[in-house]
């Protein structure tokens, strides 16, 4: 096993850094502090290619995936236009970022991916996380996405139900990190794949990483605030989920779902409210952290016997968290998951002004979360009129 826990030598320059994730990982912050310092990264010969924080459309066109619920599907034109800009950066070193690369499904997609960045000159660079962490924030993101099933009840059917593919057969195809660096270094070779096992005890330190493989002086990579990412609460999670259970038992859309629930009740609430401490984190139980920590244990071992570059220190994959923060055996005695009326009443604003949005902005136009409330409101309420006239 070559594993390194000292500040790593910089990649060679010209190197096209492919970050894969997967999820849940650290990549937001990366994403977010690189497209912050793309006007700066060219003077020290490193590139951000893509034209967004994320080129998610982008990775998913290339991996052949589906878009998000009720998102605007994809297209190769996505994935063309991104290479086209990796190869306008010629010679420098240049850095593409999307979780989503995990998704590539097996090693025909891996090699075109690989192939069209570059062939040799594509790195692979994979961040990995304790699976403990990873579990809740996962969960809830999927729920997010419409899931229906509860936490517990999810656990039992990715930890005890083989073949642990239901609901969500995208969980351990992104988080059983083994097979996910053995699939792309079967395809890069094991000499230019790079893993780094996240220690969330270090805020800064993956950024650091960063600016360490890039041959970036330290410090130019900065954390960018990012409400938009931060994971819901037990109480949001929960009364989110209860309504994916009313969305989906009265048979609406999925563009509905994305517009008025996904990009509008959560984005809003997600950016006008904080978890507090008052606030129940999701717990998880004591069987399903051991149960990743074992798995942990495995991943660790077959990493080491890879012959890929590991940055930090794997024995984080194997150890069971303390129960603190969002892991504990068991809720204290009195505590409940009740959301906050001021929470939930931003969230209906959001739907709210979703609704009362235009599909078509002309330019220049404010967005819904730029125009006064009692404005949306009054739209909304003539179209409904409207619509209840015609009827």
């Amino acid at each position: 096993m070559e594993m390194d826990c000292t500040t790593p030598e910089p990649l060679p320059n010209g190197t096209r850094l492919l970050h894969i994730g997967p999820h849940k990982t650290g990549t937001t912050a990366v994403q977010g502090a690189l497209f912050a310092a793309k006007e700066t990264l060219p003077r020290y010969g490193v590139e951000f290619p893509a034209h967004s924080r994320h080129p998610m459309e982008a990775a998913l066109a290339a991996c052949a995936r589906p878009a998000m619920m009720g998102d605007t599907a994809p297209t190769d034109g996505h994935w063309t236009r991104l290479l086209e800009r990796v190869r306008a950066t010629g010679g420098r070193t240049s850095v593409v970022s999307s979780e989503f690369f995990a998704d590539a499904p097996d090693g025909a997609a891996i090699e075109r991916i690989v192939g069209q960045l570059g062939g040799d000159r594509v790195h692979i660079l994979v961040t990995v996380r304790p699976l403990a962490r990873i579990l809740p924030s996962q969960w809830q993101q999927y729920v997010q996405n419409g899931l229906r099933m509860g936490y517990e009840d999810w656990l039992e059917h990715m930890l005890r139900k083989a073949p642990y593919e239901k609901p969500n057969p995208s969980f351990w195809h992104r988080h059983r990190h083994d097979r996910l660096v053995e699939r792309w270094s079967r395809v890069a070779g094991p000499e230019r794949v790079t893993v780094v096992v996240v220690d969330d005890r270090d805020r800064g330190g993956l950024l650091r990483t960063f600016e360490a493989l890039l041959g970036l002086p330290g410090g130019l990579l900065q954390p960018v605030p990012d409400t938009a990412n931060r994971s819901l609460t037990l109480a949001e999670t929960e009364m989110l989920r209860n309504l994916n259970v009313e969305f989906r038992g009265n048979g609406l859309p999925d563009e509905l779902y994305s517009r008025l629930v996904r990009n509008g009740a959560v984005m809003h609430m997600k950016n006008t409210c904080s978890p507090t401490a008052r606030d129940v984190r999701i717990a998880t139980p004591r069987w399903a952290v051991e149960a990743a920590a074992a798995i942990g244990a495995e991943t660790a071992g077959r990493l080491g016997a890879m012959g890929v570059r590991i940055l930090g220190d794997p024995a984080l994959l194997s150890t069971v968290p303390r129960q603190t923060g969002h892991i504990r055996q068991v809720e204290p005695a009195g505590e409940e998951a009740r959301i906050a009326p001021e929470v939930a009443a931003r969230a209906l604003y959001g739907a709210l002004a979703a609704a009362a949005s235009v599909s078509v902005r002309p330019a220049g136009a404010r967005t819904v979360h730029q125009t006064p409330s009692k404005e949306l409101v009054r739209v909304l309420g003539h179209r409904c009129l409207k619509r209840l006239r015609r009827r």
